[in-house]
């Protein structure tokens, strides 16, 4: 009967001179005694990494060795993947994947979509949106792609309107109609839900809430499933067509998967298969 492990043992991750230590929290171990395969895969902290747990568990149950890399700082996420210290990552939407290649030059590419990980409006002090004050203080990522994927969910809410033709690259200087003197406070994203106590709201994405211990049936304002910022898998242009890859997205991709997600996630994390 296959079986699996939770080591949090790093020696075996440090070997590789390029891997940066201080960019993962814990590496979980899956494997079998009849795994002929393996493969390392990157992911950020939170709820993203509790799916692909699931996903390593059955995978090692059909022999497949899955070792899941949970990072604290997810800017090193693609370093990891570009070095070579992992086979896969799957933690981000397309608009972020398009910057960084962009930006640091990564010869990655984007595979299979995965889930909607709703970005959410929270607050400490407003229970409404129409609580929310005149000149309110409101929180956003300063990452390029996601300042733009909040601006989007602001307006959706009807706090603000952006200039025409915005999209993926959208930043508060594309704000064309402000009618409630909104104040945007660019923040690291993982910063967003310790400052809440300081703003009127932010804009924080649900890896960050949930390990925060935000719940994202109280916010404000969520995403729905026809957001755009949809995560995908990436891998090297080099690993594209591997198929020992292929084979775990497939499991992932899977209705016991689909089963996990909704019963633990109760609508918040939403699959596109």
């Amino acid at each position: 009967m296959a079986f699996f492990s939770v080591s949090v043992s790093l020696t075996r991750l440090l070997s590789g001179a390029s891997f940066v230590a201080a960019g993962f929290a814990t590496a979980l171990v899956f494997s079998s005694p009849a795994a002929a395969e393996s493969l390392r895969v990157g992911v950020s902290a939170g709820p993203y990494g509790q799916v692909l747990d699931e996903a390593a568990r059955l995978a090692a149950e059909q022999g497949l060795d899955v070792e899941i890399i949970e990072f604290t700082e997810w800017t090193m996420i693609n370093e990891a993947l570009h070095n070579g210290d992992i086979d896969a990552n799957n933690f981000q939407h397309k608009p972020y994947l398009d910057n960084q290649i962009a930006a640091r030059g990564y010869e990655i590419v984007p595979l299979d979509s995965s889930i909607v990980v709703p970005m959410a409006l929270y607050s400490e002090s407003a229970d409404t949106i129409e609580e929310l004050p005149e000149g309110a203080s409101i929180g956003i990522p300063n990452d390029p792609t996601n300042a733009a994927r909040a601006l989007f969910l602001l307006g959706e809410a009807g706090l603000l309107t952006l200039a025409e033709g915005a999209g993926a690259t959208a930043t508060i200087l594309d704000v064309a109609e402000n009618p409630r003197d909104l104040r945007f406070v660019e923040l690291d994203a993982a910063q967003l839900p310790r400052s809440l106590s300081d703003l009127d709201a932010s804009v924080i994405t649900l890896n960050y809430a949930v390990v925060s211990g935000l719940d994202p049936h109280d916010s404000l304002i969520i995403e729905s499933e026809e957001s755009d910022w949809t995560l995908v898998w990436a891998v090297r242009e080099d690993r594209a067509e591997d198929p020992t890859i292929r084979r775990f997205i497939d499991i992932y991709s899977s209705e016991e998967v689909r089963e996990f997600i909704d019963v633990t996630f109760e609508g918040t994390i939403l699959p596109t298969w």
